[in-house]
């Protein structure tokens, strides 16, 4: 199917089938609490979970540049049919919080094959205007990830087991798109063994470096914000007494039309240069981060939600494009692997976030834990637009 105009289609839409795993249990976090008796806490627990067993995978599959090695057309059909496998388990009756744990540990671990193999095989199809290809993908993953709040918001009368099932079947369904319809691209170039090395030569490359560094200045806050939309709107709710939101329904759209901020940036990166515009979008959602408190205590509901919609646009817009740079400054034969430690690294950084505002949500005001999310923006841009050294180049574009 290579050179066919279908081809990104359809690793987009296989992108999205095989992200809802991501978060399937916090849009039944309520359902799972119940049904298990979890503590207060749990969500972000469950939620660190996940990020750990990504983090895992990313670690094991670097490491053993599995990308690189193997055709990752089948990497990626065999990691969606295995995390959905444990994705699926979460609905055992027999479950405690330890099993749970495991569970969303080992569906984190095997979407460590989904979403950077996702990207690598964009890659190996389209060297021009990847950031456009790459912002249909990370569109994908938005959406993915936002699916299950909107299958938990559609009737208060679906079973969440349903909902965790659905998820594991698109997942495992993606998958086989993958392996039926997209074929290795052209523009692979296989690795042949194992090279432990590779990992600290790619940081040797400066613009490589601003990249993956403004990408995780990026992580610190994404995740973070993604994770917590349904408590901050939770928040609104008890802060300001008769206001009715569908939580699942706005958490959806605004983490879902994220997605659509990733295609528009793809284009507008086409003129406007990958760089920076990754680092107008990196700003603006720093800016949100300050702006957070206001936004929390205004007495317009839709004061609140435009201002998260918007929010849920720029904090995911700049992905695709640092994932972009990345890819233009390594080797094709270590793109696979490259990509897959820049995000091993950056979600890992996304359990330290997501635990920080966890540990604060229980001691201050939440209107104001939002605000140590500033960090990353910040440190992101000055990474971004590090002076380089006398012999290398100014990073991006």
């Amino acid at each position: 199917m290579s050179n066919n105009r279908w081809t990104l289609p359809v690793i987009v839409f296989a992108q999205f089938c095989g992200t809802s795993l991501w978060f399937a249990g916090n849009a039944v976090m309520g359902n799972l609490a119940d049904a298990f008796d979890l503590e207060a806490g749990a969500m972000v627990h469950l939620t660190s979970a996940v990020q750990f067993g990504f983090i895992s995978g990313t670690l094991v599959f670097a490491l053993l540049t599995i990308a690189d090695r193997y055709s990752p057309s089948r990497v990626f059909f065999i990691s969606a049919l295995i995390g959905a496998f444990f994705n699926l388990g979460t609905v055992l009756s027999i479950n405690t919080f330890g099993t749970l744990l495991g569970l969303r540990f080992l569906t984190g671990f095997f979407l460590a094959g989904i979403y950077p193999v996702g990207m690598k095989i964009a890659a190996d199809y389209y060297q021009k205007g990847l950031g456009k290809s790459l912002g249909f993908l990370v569109g994908a993953l938005a959406v993915g990830t936002a699916f299950p709040h909107l299958l938990r918001g559609f009737s208060d009368d679906l079973a969440w087991r349903y909902v965790i099932g659905f998820t594991s079947f698109i997942a495992a369904f993606g998958g086989l798109l993958i392996l039926l319809f997209v074929p290795d691209g052209p523009y692979r170039k296989q690795s042949q063994k194992p090279d432990l090395t590779v990992i600290f030569k790619v940081f040797r490359v400066q613009k490589f470096r601003a990249a993956a560094f403004g990408y995780f200045g990026h992580m610190w806050e994404v995740y973070a914000f993604w994770a917590f939309v349904p408590v901050i709107l939770a928040t609104y709710i008890k802060l300001h007494p008769g206001t009715s939101l569908n939580i699942p329904v706005w958490s959806f759209l605004i983490i879902g039309l994220g997605g659509l901020a990733c295609v528009i940036g793809g284009y507008v990166s086409q003129s406007f240069g990958t760089k920076k515009t990754a680092a107008t979008a990196l700003f603006l959602s720093g800016l949100c981060c300050l702006l957070s408190p206001l936004a929390i205590i205004a007495t317009s509901p839709l004061v609140l939600i435009t201002f998260l919609i918007f929010w849920g646009l720029v904090v995911i817009a700049d992905s695709p494009l640092f994932s972009t740079l990345v890819a233009q400054n390594t080797e094709a034969e270590t793109r696979g692997t490259a990509l897959t430690i820049v995000n091993s690294i950056g979600f890992a950084i996304t359990i330290i976030s997501i635990q920080l505002l966890g540990f604060l949500l229980e001691r201050i005001n939440p209107g104001y834990i939002y605000l140590t999310l500033t960090i990353g923006p910040i440190l992101g841009l000055l990474a971004l637009y590090r002076k380089p050294s006398a012999s290398g180049e100014p990073p991006g574009e």
